[in-house]
């Protein structure tokens, strides 16, 4: 006697492993529902008897039992006495199984597509590249070893423990926070030149978070935003991706020139300017004294607002660091974008903005949208180490490290690059702007040096008819790991220059 469809279905489509914590029955009838809500078992079908399905499933007829109460008590499927067990609508039990558009090994296949229309963001587009090399060079993060395991299980545990943390997550409100962001608010009046209350502060879980809601506060769709002709490649996808029309502004060795601002612009017709506080990215030149008073007249004299992205203050080696902008700005044109926590782990840095209180207040009803809860363990631990002066140590001490391998860094380009590319030794930062003269194809040079173990991303790569440079990240590795590193980029150079 040959098989019913559905005993042959079930022969082919269901599977389970006794090996595993879940019970068998669960897993089953968790197929079955895969198989209904796929089409494979449609209304009405009448399912095998327990003693059947025990067979077919070479498995105890209990637990073909408890398979069935388990779809009964999810709805899937009603069981009556003395007549059998029926999918959804038991009136229909003459009912034949439909051939699915699926063939039965694709029964637990996702998706690949939409079954709908939606628009895909062209500005939006990944940037990250995969790679099996070794060694990567990146625009300049911190290296995630520096970061002190030991004590942060410690500060961890100890911020877990604190009985308040529990009434901050039954209560959130604005004053839930009010310890971390007054002592967010100490830290940079003592440390970056400010003065200000929590009122001027808001924090996000990154300075790119908190770009995006400064974003949709201010700009609207074609509103022109200034950046510098080689600009944050992050930023200006945030910018596109809330409809600005992006503009180019000259960059030297004095940064942003504002004098061109002055000659192409009108009053009225900016709605921002993009800068960096200390280093622009990516050529790492400083913005002049003379063009911060100059950006500052004219943002008053335009009405246009200038965004201060401080991306890297955490790293100044040579000096004291230069206050912001923002911190001297009596009329309120600046939006000043920061980070706290460099030396940490990723998870726990966080990102702020400091502006005027009516942009805050209004960035805080944006920010409750997209993410209520925030990270109150982060705030606590956050808070502690600024109080405990941890922050400042650690950043200290990093520095020290940094400084090593910025310095090691430079000699070794001495000894193999000096006749070929030219670079300054930055003041600060992680990472050095390397420029090649005569100029190469650094796609070229990135395809010779993945052969040769080293992968240099497409996002530190820069070259179009008056540039040719690499944005060189160097704080992710050790002096050993930056002396391979560069010995392997110069053997990607020679093997270039000999083809």
């Amino acid at each position: 006697m040959t098989d019913s469809p559905v005993n042959t279905l079930f022969k082919q489509l269901i599977n389970f492993d006794k090996s595993i914590s879940q019970p068998v029955y669960i897993q089953v009838s968790q197929q079955i529902i895969n198989a209904i809500q796929r089409g494979y078992l449609t209304k009405g079908t009448i399912l095998p008897g327990t003693r059947i399905l025990a067979a077919i499933l070479k498995i105890h007829r209990n637990t073909a039992v408890a398979i069935y109460e388990e779809l009964a008590a999810q709805g899937w499927v009603e069981i009556i006495p003395n007549k059998g067990t029926f999918v959804l609508e038991p009136e229909l039990k003459t009912a034949k199984i439909k051939a699915s558009s699926q063939k039965v090994h694709q029964a637990y296949n996702y998706a690949k597509i939409t079954g709908f229309h939606f628009q895909k963001s062209f500005h939006l587009a990944s940037t990250t590249q995969l790679t099996n090399a070794k060694y990567s060079i990146n625009d300049g993060k911190p290296d995630l070893r520096l970061h002190p395991i030991n004590e942060f299980t410690r500060w961890y545990s100890a911020a877990m423990k604190r009985k308040t943390l529990v009434t901050k997550w039954n209560k959130l409100n604005e004053s839930s926070n009010s310890l971390f962001q007054t002592q967010l608010c100490n830290f940079l009046n003592a440390t970056r030149g400010f003065h200000i209350n929590p009122k001027n502060l808001i924090s996000t879980r990154s300075t790119e978070m908190s770009l995006y809601i400064v974003s949709q506060l201010l700009i609207k769709q074609n509103d022109v935003v200034l950046v510098g002709n080689l600009s944050n490649y992050v930023a200006n996808m945030i910018f596109q991706q809330v409809g600005a029309t992006i503009k180019t502004i000259p960059v030297d060795a004095d940064g942003l020139d504002v004098d061109y601002i002055k000659k192409h612009f009108i009053k009225g017709s900016i709605r921002c300017v993009y800068i960096c506080a200390h280093r622009d990215y990516p050529t790492l030149v400083r913005l002049s004294i003379e063009r911060r008073l100059a950006l500052l007249d004219l943002a008053k004299e335009y009405g246009f607002a200038i965004i201060e992205d401080d991306y890297d203050y955490d790293f100044q080696f040579d000096g004291s660091a230069m206050l912001p902008m923002a911190s001297a700005d009596v009329n309120g044109m600046i939006i000043y974008l920061g980070k706290l926590g460099q030396s940490l782990f990723p998870s726990f840095q966080t990102g702020f903005v400091v502006a005027p209180e009516n942009l805050i207040s209004e960035a805080k009803n944006y920010l409750q949208l997209l993410d209520e809860q925030g990270d109150l363990i982060q705030q606590q631990m956050l808070s502690e180490l600024i109080y405990e002066g941890e922050i400042y140590r650690l950043m200290k001490k990093n520095i020290i490290i940094y400084k090593q391998r910025r310095d090691c860094l430079c000699e070794l380009l001495t000894q193999h690059f000096s006749e070929i590319a030219n670079w300054k030794i930055p003041s600060g930062g992680l990472a050095i702007w390397l420029q090649f003269q005569p100029k190469i194809s650094l796609v070229k040079l990135a395809e010779e040096a993945e052969k040769n173990d080293l992968f240099l991303p497409k996002t530190v790569l820069y070259q179009d008819k008056n540039t040719c440079a690499i944005r060189f990240g160097f704080g992710h590795l050790d002096v050993k790991e930056i002396a391979f590193v560069i010995k392997k980029l110069k053997n990607a150079y020679n093997k270039l220059s000999v083809s």
